[in-house]
């Protein structure tokens, strides 16, 4: 069992709220100790309605005796904040359809959206666990890091509001209390072909469209989770659920495989290089996971009874290279330059304005839907001081 220390109120203990300060005894300043209480009181203790206006006039400003450079700062603290969202979402996965125990514990579990999982992949509870576990300790991590060397972290706990689902399984102390909205997602699988594709790069070829693996969830709007329990008294549709959320897994992960290595190169520092590089890959070995589990989804079309959106799950299991679910490693494509052979890669990796392409991404597939301004204007600025590192001395 991994033994973390929660230093941002956003862990996945019992209480998920806890004030950001209440558990720090255990992570110490490695330069001198910088109390941010009265930062956090003016701000983020005062409600979502402040937090916005109070973060946005300070967080330009990097805390005097802070040991990194605010390029660097804002280069751990934008991931961190992903990082929080993105364990909202997970926690919210796991206590419907994954494992529950002391490292992730919320939860009961639902029988009916877990059977329909395993229709997918019969290890599915346990990749969801694993993945929420990972999810939570990065952004642990970071933000104890950024404590560390005396910089502000990444709070989002005043934007705890949203509804989330009422469903048998679920934390029923956490029901109003979510970041993130899994009911109404627009979902881009466009990563799909973009991988499989030999002859673009959206970094070469920022205009090119790559096609859609399913292109009915590119449209509309589509729960990945069971709602309430009435979701799960039709068998097709709470299947069309669960394979909307295994494209939605790997389309969220594509994301942070290319979001680290776009950003390491702006670090300065040789430790925030190293930890943006560490991390990074982690989000590639999820998102080829969950590329692989995709692939599985039974072909299908489902009506949904409560918004009338029809989705349809193709087979993917054709001879065709652009589709084909067996092809799950990266084919090589041009990268740099048309002048270079091609090569296997990640992509996209172009640093300029990738942290603002990542919340513009999060937000266009409905994950905020029901958000306040405050939060979207904390997020952009997190993103826009990100973008804004430089690397020099």
């Amino acid at each position: 069992m991994k033994t973390t220390v929660d230093v941002t109120g956003n862990g996945s203990s019992g209480d998920e709220n806890h004030p950001l300060e209440d558990n720090l005894e255990n992570t110490k300043p490695r330069k001198r100790f910088i109390s941010r209480r009265s930062f956090l009181s003016k701000t983020i203790a005062s409600g979502a309605g402040t937090v916005g206006a109070g973060l946005l006039s300070s967080v330009r400003a990097e805390d005097a005796g802070s040991s990194l450079s605010p390029g660097d700062a804002a280069l751990l603290r934008f991931p961190a904040a992903l990082e929080i969202l993105e364990a909202d979402f997970w926690i919210q996965y796991n206590e419907l359809g994954g494992i529950h125990d002391a490292e992730v514990p919320s939860g009961r579990g639902n029988p009916a959206y877990i059977d329909a999982l395993e229709v997918i992949e019969d290890e599915m509870r346990a990749y969801i666990h694993d993945n929420t576990d990972d999810e939570i300790t990065h952004h642990q991590f970071l933000n104890a890091y950024l404590f560390s060397r005396g910089a502000r972290r990444a709070n989002l706990d005043p934007f705890r509001t949203l509804m989330g689902s009422t469903a048998t399984g679920v934390n029923r102390a956490l029901i109003g209390r979510r970041l993130t909205n899994l009911t109404q997602l627009t979902i881009d699988t466009s990563w799909w072909t973009r991988y499989r594709d030999d002859s673009h790069n959206p970094d070469l070829d920022p205009n090119f469209v790559f096609p859609q693996a399913v292109p009915t969830l590119a449209r509309n709007q589509h729960t990945a989770i069971p709602r309430t329990d009435a979701d799960t008294a039709d068998s097709n549709f709470l299947q069309a659920i669960a394979n909307t959320a295994a494209f939605h897994f790997p389309t969220i992960e594509q994301g942070g495989n290319s979001l680290y290595p776009a950003l390491a190169q702006r670090a300065t520092d040789a430790e925030v290089l190293r930890i943006l590089m560490s991390i990074g890959p982690t989000e590639t070995m999820h998102f080829q996971t969950w590329s692989d589990v995709a692939g599985n989804a039974p072909p299908l079309t489902a009506v949904d009874p409560v918004t009338g959106v029809s989705v349809t799950f193709p087979d993917l299991e054709v001879e065709d290279e652009l589709l084909d679910k067996a092809l799950i490693m990266p084919e090589p494509c041009p990268f740099l330059s048309r002048s270079l052979p091609i090569v296997s890669v990640i992509r996209p990796t172009k640093t300029q304005g990738a942290a603002m392409a990542a919340l513009r991404f999060l937000r266009n597939m409905g994950l905020f839907i029901g958000q306040s301004n405050a939060f979207f204007a904390y997020m952009t600025q997190l993103a826009q001081e990100a973008d804004a590192a430089t690397r020099g001395i």
